[in-house]
């Protein structure tokens, strides 16, 4: 069936939102874009479970007319939330998304752009397992299909509030990621505040708000004895904070964050995620994030620690467990 143009679609206006200080840090619509393969169909199906109602593949001039149909007003019957997917398949309407954005935007919903991405190789990979045809491909290889698309969604990539990188996601971590970041439930709830640590030589996260590198403190990975632990390990606590330099430096980070993070609240954010990176994040980093998190909670805050790299194997060790096999 066609739609009906946009000029002729005659729905009731969407009220303007009242700003108030109860009013939930839930966007009224969001809209899903990125690269094929990076979790866009699981994060459709997380939003789905938050209670949005969700639309695939709406062409971008249809989006004004479709906000007509979102209510702020929840005494009147329409929808309340919507996630909406524009991707690759809109073709000749990407052209039209920073236009159609501003025209959404304009309504006084509360609109947010997620642009979901991951690196070649695992985008490679995911294709691989499900053996499906690429949408960008033009006859030249998975390879090739990727970079074309990339390039097609560079100008939308510019026009996100948040680019996640789900490289090193699961399908089950992705869920658990956005229903903590997105749920509507989360009205009047504190903000929650997240250090993860991790490692420079692994890739930098795609989803901080905030990154500090500790990569000019001791590093324990040349002490015999500690290179083998981590930063969980009491001896390496105890021999990083054996320098003034770390101390002082957890005294900066904890003070800066006890500032910002109000501030953060004020504009609305509910989750903020804190990156400490390190060389390979398996000492420095997940120390400092450990120590960094008791601190913020001291100080009131939800905060909560996560560490990507602490267990990955360093070449030494990969090899030494071949030779145990």
């Amino acid at each position: 069936m066609l739609a009906a143009p946009a000029s002729s679609v005659k729905m009731p206006r969407t009220k303007k939102k009242v700003p108030t200080a109860d009013t939930d840090n839930a966007p009224d619509i969001v809209i899903i874009t990125g690269l094929s393969g990076s979790g866009m169909s699981s994060a459709t199906n997380a939003f789905q479970d938050l209670g949005y109602f969700c639309v695939d593949n709406l062409p971008t001039t249809m989006l004004q007319p479709f906000a007509r149909l979102v209510t702020i007003d929840e005494d009147e019957k329409g929808i309340r939330r919507a996630a909406l997917v524009i991707d690759i398949r809109e073709g000749e309407f990407l052209a039209d998304f920073e236009k159609q954005l501003a025209a959404l935007r304009a309504t006084g919903l509360k609109v947010t752009v997620l642009f979901f991405e991951a690196s070649d190789e695992v985008l490679q990979h995911r294709f691989s397992e499900t053996r499906r045809p690429h949408p960008a491909e033009g006859g030249r290889g998975l390879p090739s299909s990727i970079g074309k698309e990339r390039a097609a969604m560079a100008k939308i990539r510019s026009h996100a509030d948040q680019i996640i990188d789900t490289s090193d996601h699961t399908v089950h971590t992705l869920r658990s990621f956005l229903l903590e970041r997105f749920s509507p439930d989360r009205k009047g709830a504190p903000m929650r505040v997240q250090v993860l640590s991790f490692g420079h030589k692994y890739g930098n996260p795609g989803d901080l708000e905030l990154l500090f590198d500790v990569r000019h403190l001791p590093n324990p990975h040349f002490v015999p004895d500690l290179k083998r632990l981590s930063g969980h390990d009491s001896r390496v606590v105890k021999y990083l904070n054996s320098y003034a330099e770390v101390k002082e430096t957890l005294t900066r980070f904890t003070d800066l964050l006890t500032y910002l993070l109000p501030l953060y609240k004020r504009e609305g954010k509910s989750y903020v995620t804190v990156g400490i990176g390190c060389t390979g994040g398996r000492h420095r980093s997940v120390m400092i994030a450990n120590a960094l998190t008791r601190a913020l909670r001291k100080a009131g805050f939800d905060a909560h620690a996560a560490h990507r790299d602490v267990r990955k194997m360093n070449r030494s060790q990969f090899r030494s467990k071949l030779m145990k096999v």
